[in-house]
């Protein structure tokens, strides 16, 4: 009686012969031949881009220094939108509401939570901000 260990090499070994044997009964146009599915990038084939460079709102890079000034003046703009809410607001919203770079976001909801400004309920994206 065969293993288990036998019985599975025996039926690689046999599978890969009949992919060889596939494969050298084809002719080289039909192995480059394109199916016509989904586009395969090769060598010099550009990337693909799915918006123009025009249509991106998104700066690379880091943002410059803010002053503990500017992070202030944000907070507050920040706590008087979520003061408007009852339900509050999460983090995307409140970005998308006064028009703000995602990656100011972070400091100023840290420090509001810090000064005890803002209250959070959630976890990561779910998180929701409401004034404390």
């Amino acid at each position: 009686m065969p293993t288990l260990r036998s019985a599975l090499d025996s039926l690689a070994s046999s599978f890969a012969a009949s992919v060889l044997a596939a494969i050298r009964g084809a002719s080289l146009e039909e192995l480059l031949a394109d199916p016509g599915g989904t586009p395969r990038r090769g060598p010099g084939r550009p990337p693909s881009r799915s918006t123009p460079k025009a249509a991106r709102v998104r700066k690379p890079g880091r943002l410059p220094r803010r002053s503990p000034e500017d992070i202030t003046k944000a907070l507050d703009q920040v706590v008087a939108l979520v003061k408007t809410k009852k339900t509050g607001l999460r983090a995307e919203q409140i970005r998308t509401a006064l028009k703000m770079q995602s990656k100011e976001m972070p400091r100023v909801l840290k420090e509001g939570l810090a000064k005890k400004k803002l209250k959070a309920k959630g976890q990561k994206r779910a998180t929701v901000y409401s004034g404390a």
